[in-house]
């Protein structure tokens, strides 16, 4: 693991503690912005990662995106949710169950420039990279009655 990989993994561990410990307010570069936590299970190992990522809305379902800021390879809760789509999903008073699909094709695109639209720098990321970065639904998982 690189300095830049631990740097990058003690800040998001920071950033849950403190979006925990506060009921989803957060300081730092991410204060104000919508913000969940997602927690995934590993498509290798098997355990439970938790990533905080910003997030819109397309209806009742979440959306977040598998950017990686640009880079050439998708993030690890991506891999996560394709492998197991099954994930938990925590917002400021609230955390339930969901599942996660990537979304295709037009459906694809309209959420991707929707949250562009909120939040630029994901035009930027796209810019960045060859590869099409994938936009996760995320739906929530209805109770068993």
């Amino acid at each position: 693991m690189t300095d830049a990989d631990q740097t990058f993994q003690d800040f998001n561990k920071a950033l849950i503690q403190e979006f925990r410990a506060n009921g989803g307010t957060v300081s730092g570069p991410f204060s104000g912005a919508p913000l969940l936590l997602l927690t995934t299970t590993g498509a290798k190992s098997g355990r439970e990662h938790t990533t905080p990522l910003v997030y819109t809305t397309d209806g009742d379902r979440l959306v977040i995106i598998a950017s990686k800021g640009g880079a050439p390879t998708h993030p690890a809760w991506y891999h996560n949710v394709v492998a197991n789509p099954t994930v938990t999903i925590e917002v400021p008073g609230d955390r339930f169950e969901a599942r996660a699909n990537a979304a295709a094709g037009d459906e694809r695109d309209r959420l991707f420039k929707a949250q562009a639209a909120l939040m630029p720098n994901f035009n930027e990321y796209q810019e960045k990279t060859t590869r099409q970065i994938p936009v996760v639904v995320l739906e929530r998982v209805k109770p068993q009655s």
